[in-house]
C-alpha cells in the first residue's frame, strides 16, 4: 500500500514537473522570439520584411544594412548620449535612492510610514504623458531644456519609489547590530552609512544599477520631447526609431531593425558584469518588507 502510494506521489510529481518544463520552454519561446525576429528580420531585404511571411530565417544574408543604419542614424554620437544619460540615471538612481532607505530603515522620525506607503502606492501610478507637457515647461524655465540632465534628471525620477522598496527591504536583513557596534566605535550616522551599511548592499545595489541604467538606455518618450530642437542630442532609442523613415518611399524596417540590432549589445554587456548579484539582490529585497 505505502509503496504503491509513493508511486502515485512519485508519478505526480513527474507530471508537475512535465508540465511546468513545457510551461517554461512556451514562456521562454515567446520572450525570445520578438528578440530573434528582430535580429534575423536585420540581415533581410527590407522587401522581404515587407512581403511578411513565417520564415524567421533571411533567404539572403545582407550586411549593408547595419552599415546604412550606423552611417543614418549618427550612432557614435547618439551612443555616446545614451551612455551619458543612461550612466547618470543609474549614478544618481543608486546614490539617492540607498540613503532614502537606509534613513527609512534605520531612522525614527514622525511620518516615516506615511512617506514610505506614499512612495509605494506610487509604484502602481504612472501618469505617462499627462506630465510631459509640465516637466517640459519646467526645464524650460530653469533652462535645463538644451542639455541631457533634464532628461536624467526626470528619468531618475520615475523609478526611485520601486528601488528604495527594494533596497529597503533588502536592509532590513542588516542586522542593526552592526549600526550600534559602529557607533560606539564613533561613526556619525552618515558614517555607518558608507563605511558599513554600503559595502553589504552590493548585490542590492548592482540590481538597482542594471535596472536604472536599463531604464535610462530603454527611454522613449522624454529625450524625444526633449530633443527635438537637437538632433545632436539625440539617443539611440530615438535615433534608431528615426531610421524607420530613412527609406525611399517605404518604411526601411531592415535598417531600423539593424540599428535596433546594435542598440541592444551595450546592455547586455552591462548585464553580463552584473548578473551575478542580479537575482540574489533582487530576490532578497522583494522578500523583506
Amino acid at each position: 500500500m505505502e509503496g504503491q502510494s509513493r508511486a502515485v506521489r512519485s508519478t505526480s510529481s513527474k507530471i508537475a514537473y512535465g508540465l511546468l518544463f513545457v510551461f517554461l520552454v512556451l514562456v521562454a519561446a515567446t520572450t525570445l522570439y520578438p528578440l530573434l525576429y528582430v535580429i534575423f528580420g536585420s540581415f533581410k531585404t527590407n522587401h522581404e520584411l515587407l512581403i511578411g511571411g513565417i520564415d524567421l530565417l533571411p533567404k539572403v544574408f545582407v550586411l549593408d544594412n547595419y552599415i546604412e543604419a550606423w552611417e543614418k542614424a549618427n550612432f557614435g554620437r547618439y551612443t555616446i548620449n545614451s551612455i551619458v544619460i543612461s550612466l547618470g540615471v543609474m549614478i544618481l538612481s543608486v546614490a539617492v535612492t540607498s540613503m532614502a532607505a537606509y534613513v527609512l530603515s534605520r531612522k525614527e522620525f514622525r511620518g516615516k510610514n506615511l512617506i514610505y506607503n506614499t512612495l509605494i502606492a506610487f509604484m502602481f501610478i504612472n501618469v505617462g504623458s499627462v506630465s510631459l507637457r509640465p516637466l517640459f515647461e519646467l526645464a524650460v524655465d530653469l533652462n535645463m531644456h538644451t542639455s541631457l540632465w533634464s532628461v536624467i534628471i526626470i528619468v531618475t525620477g520615475m523609478g526611485q519609489a520601486t528601488y528604495i522598496f527594494l533596497i529597503r527591504g533588502f536592509m532590513l536583513s542588516v542586522p542593526k547590530e552592526l549600526d550600534e557596534a559602529a557607533e560606539i566605535d564613533g561613526c556619525s550616522f552618515f558614517q555607518i552609512y558608507y563605511r558599513i551599511i554600503l559595502p553589504v548592499l552590493k548585490p542590492i545595489l548592482a540590481t538597482v544599477a542594471l535596472l536604472s541604467f536599463r531604464a535610462g538606455w530603454n527611454e522613449y518618450i522624454i529625450p524625444l520631447v526633449f530633443t527635438m530642437s537637437n538632433e545632436l542630442m539625440r539617443p539611440l532609442t530615438v535615433g534608431v526609431v528615426m531610421l524607420q523613415n530613412s527609406g525611399n518611399g517605404a518604411a526601411a524596417w531592415n535598417i531600423m531593425f539593424a540599428g535596433s540590432a546594435l542598440s541592444i549589445i551595450p546592455i547586455v554587456v552591462v548585464y553580463l558584469f552584473l548578473n551575478k548579484y542580479f537575482v540574489s539582490g533582487l530576490t532578497a529585497g522583494a522578500v523583506k518588507g
